[in-house]
């Protein structure tokens, strides 16, 4: 009897090894990286979805947290918006933040491009131990740096005025981006400029004609470090500006927002959202770029 059973057994299907280890892999895919990456998105974002809410929330709902949901809004409004653009001065700390940063990163990267050049490609002694030097200074932490820079602000005259960030911000932006440029710079075939040195080029030739074209998304990656630091930066911006009308928005929104005790916080996180928009535009233009700047550059 035991012998008829097993005969009529069915065997075992040769998919079903196959298929298990299918679903284990998508279950081990599922925890070890989804998983994490769900949770790492909704922290990332979720800071922005709240300044976003409480910038369109009338404050009938942003202080009742009884009655209403603090995480959705029940009738949005533009109150906070028309307050920011029309009652206080914040299309003039715009358009100060944009000039500064537009101008600081334009000076960061003519003097960066010119020394990382020097540094990387004219080879003359100790050049390596200058290049250090110049990232080392970078690495010095700006409330030490804001004391002897003050002196050089009042001296020239420029205190109170946004020249006196777009002097200050190059002292920090260009050693980061110089040591940026070296290692980019340093992925670019030499045996190029060799070429354009044998037909006749000269150094300024070939750095306009050859080496800035290929190193466009090197370029673009500091740019795009030097525009968003200068964009946020906040220590200079406060201790070098002291009128409503010259401040950046990074400082603006802190100090002419919060009255004693009270803070604005719709007209807040209006401010910090209309802020981030440039920076995220300017990033949206560039992201390419920047992938390609951390990825490699021009291949032999």
């Amino acid at each position: 009897m035991s012998d008829a059973v097993a005969e009529t057994k069915p065997p075992a299907s040769t998919t079903d090894a196959p298929e298990l280890l299918s679903w284990d892999s998508k279950a081990r895919r599922v925890v070890v990286l989804y998983v994490p990456l769900l949770c790492f998105v909704i922290i990332l974002l979720f800071p922005f979805y709240w300044m976003t809410m409480t910038a369109f929330k009338p404050n009938a709902e942003l202080y009742n947290l009884r009655d209403h949901n603090p995480f959705w809004i029940s009738s949005p409004t533009l109150d906070h918006i028309y307050h920011l653009l029309f009652n206080t001065a914040y299309p003039k700390w715009l358009w100060t933040t944009m000039m500064v940063a537009v101008a600081s990163t334009f000076l960061s990267l003519l003097a960066s491009t010119l020394a990382a050049y020097a540094i990387q490609r004219l080879r003359f002694r100790g050049s390596q131990y200058v290049g250090l030097g110049i990232y080392l200074a970078y690495l010095v932490p700006p409330s030490i740096l804001f004391i002897p820079l003050a002196t050089i602000v009042f001296q020239l005259g420029l205190f109170d005025t946004p020249f006196a960030l777009i002097l200050v911000y190059p002292t920090f932006l260009i050693p980061f981006c110089t040591w940026l440029l070296i290692g980019y710079f340093k992925s670019i075939p030499y045996e190029l400029e060799e070429c354009a040195l044998i037909d006749g080029a000269t150094r300024l030739q070939i750095l306009r004609q050859i080496t800035l074209p290929l190193a466009v998304p090197g370029l673009i990656s500091a740019g795009i470090f030097s525009f968003t630091l200068s964009w946020n930066e906040f220590i200079y911006a406060l201790a070098f500006i002291q009128s409503s009308e010259n401040k950046t928005v990074a400082v603006a929104i802190l100090t002419e927002l919060v009255t004693g005790d009270v803070y604005q916080w719709g007209a807040l996180m209006a401010g910090a959202l209309l802020g981030s928009l440039p920076v995220a535009i300017f990033y949206s233009f560039f992201v390419d770029y920047y992938v390609s700047s951390l990825t490699g550059a021009v291949k032999e």
